[in-house]
């Protein structure tokens, strides 16, 4: 059952758009993020690495963003900017110094730009 559950994703991500593609790996950041601020990560490496996973893709995303080749609104792209920078000073204060009750911000940021994506992809 674990081995089609797998395939099924391996599958789905080829397939997918690059809007829900992202949207799989910011859900993917904020349910490691979530285990941090929920107490179930506690080991001091794991945390740093959910942490840097998100700054991580963050940085990807942004720099695709805000890319002058990207076709975004100049306007859009400016808000990501804005947002991508408040993300990735955040999580670096987080780095040297993780607190739980500091991770929520992050997890929602990622939740709802997901949603937002997967609201604006294109019908298939």
């Amino acid at each position: 059952m674990q081995e089609a559950a797998q395939a099924y994703a391996r599958t789905a991500q080829k397939t997918a758009g690059p809007r829900e593609l992202e949207a799989q790996l910011l859900l993917r950041a904020a349910t490691q993020l979530q285990a941090v601020a929920d107490g179930t990560l506690t080991d001091n490496a794991d945390v740093l690495t959910a942490i840097r996973y998100n700054r991580k893709l963050w940085t990807i995303l942004v720099s695709s963003a805000t890319a002058e080749s990207n076709p975004l609104p100049a306007a859009i792209k400016q808000s990501v900017g804005k947002l991508g920078v408040f993300i990735l000073s955040h999580s670096l204060r987080l780095e040297m110094q993780p607190a739980r009750e500091r991770v929520h911000v992050l997890v929602n940021i990622n939740r709802e730009v997901a949603a937002g994506l997967r609201s604006a992809a294109p019908a298939a």
